[in-house]
């Protein structure tokens, strides 16, 4: 069988049903992995794809150039934003 070359320290408990473990196990055979690193294999792309979709953030053109405009011109401080500074500075 296969040897992953990370140590794998951490683990994940994962409940299945005697069919469902069966079926990993028979199909973690005929890749030549442990059951492990066949659930790895399969879950850790899918969790990755689920981050980077819940991380990113997509802003239209109209909210792209809205952004921009902001950074490129900021507008005033509000009276609120300023006190909130000086109570800051005061506290030292």
């Amino acid at each position: 069988m296969s040897r992953t070359q990370t140590n794998r320290d951490d683990r994940i408990e994962l409940r299945a049903t005697g069919d469902e473990k069966r079926l990993l196990t028979a199909a973690a055979a005929y890749e030549r992995l442990d059951v492990t690193s066949f659930v790895m294999r399969a879950v850790l792309p899918a969790a990755r794809e689920v981050l980077e979709r819940a991380e990113r953030i997509a802003l239209s053109k109209r909210d792209t150039l809205r952004v921009l405009d902001l950074l490129e011109n900021p507008p005033a401080p509000t009276p609120a934003l300023l006190a909130a500074a000086r109570r800051r500075v005061a506290r030292g």
